[in-house]
């Protein structure tokens, strides 16, 4: 949703340049945000602390920084070419070929309620069951992007549904996970699903050069992620009971693209058919 679907990445850099300026610190540069960007809060809040280094208490930093979010979240607008994605994909439901659609976001249920109360005509188009959030309690601490859950359950809320309508069931590979974040394309390609990239100008500048590692999700951010919970890994993908997810991708296989923009986007070449 943030920086994909919504200009709010954009906010939470003036957010936090905000507050590293009035503590005279240096601007937040592309590179620790492009760390921070997709995370859960508690991963990307240890990576802006390392950075930053403010002279201030965690509790007054969450109070300024909640402040400025209320302030700023409710002015998030749609990035150019969303709207018209989303309606697109929401008139397939009535055909022969429906496309079925979930959020997977790390915002909190706070924040998305901040961000998305003025635009219920944008968010409508997925449906509540099939909205998954940062704080769903169905996804264990430390199991945030870049790993895989998010997507894997964001997919379960849609299966649940065809299971109880007697449809067949939707595999991992049969799905396309848009995203603007590194972590988030990693999470997406260790799910096993097709995924499109859509950075901001400033993080792909951050990774020119490296385009084909981010797309197959082999830039190697699983790797600090799994040290939260290493252990449950197994255990929790056994649970989903989907063979082979976890990995990331191979650079070159496909499963990844980049594009600028979501405007004017290929459905065809996804085999989407737009009534």
């Amino acid at each position: 949703m943030d920086g994909l679907l919504i200009d709010s990445e954009d906010l939470y850099t003036v957010i936090t340049n905000e507050i590293l300026q009035k503590y005279g610190r240096p601007l937040l540069p592309w590179s620790i945000k492009a760390q921070m960007q997709g995370r859960p809060a508690p991963e990307a809040g240890k990576i802006f602390h390392d950075f930053a280094k403010l002279p201030i208490s965690e509790e007054q930093l969450n109070e300024e920084r909640s402040a400025l979010q209320r302030k700023y979240f409710p002015r998030s607008q749609p990035l150019p070419g969303v709207r018209t994605l989303l309606n697109n994909l929401a008139s397939t439901k009535s055909t022969s070929e429906p496309v079925y659609i979930a959020l997977a976001t790390s915002s909190h249920s706070g924040n998305y309620k901040l961000k998305t109360d003025h635009q219920t005509d944008l968010m409508s188009v997925f449906p509540d069951a099939n909205k998954v959030l940062g704080d769903d309690p169905r996804i264990g601490n430390g199991r945030g992007k870049p790993l895989p859950d998010i997507y894997l359950l964001a997919l379960e809320t849609i299966n649940a549904e065809l299971r109880q309508q007697g449809k067949i069931e939707i595999k991992p590979e049969e799905c396309l996970v848009f995203e603007d974040a590194v972590p988030g394309v990693e999470a997406g390609r260790r799910a096993g699903m097709q995924v499109v990239w859509c950075p901001h100008p400033g993080l792909l500048g951050a990774f020119k050069g490296r385009e084909e590692e981010v797309l197959a999700g082999a830039t190697g951010s699983h790797k600090e992620a799994d040290k939260f919970d290493a252990e449950k890994e197994a255990e929790q993908l056994q649970a989903w009971r989907l063979q082979g997810a976890g990995k990331p991708g191979t650079i070159g296989d496909g499963f990844g693209q980049l594009y600028a923009t979501l405007e004017d986007f290929p459905y065809e070449k996804y085999g989407i058919r737009i009534p």
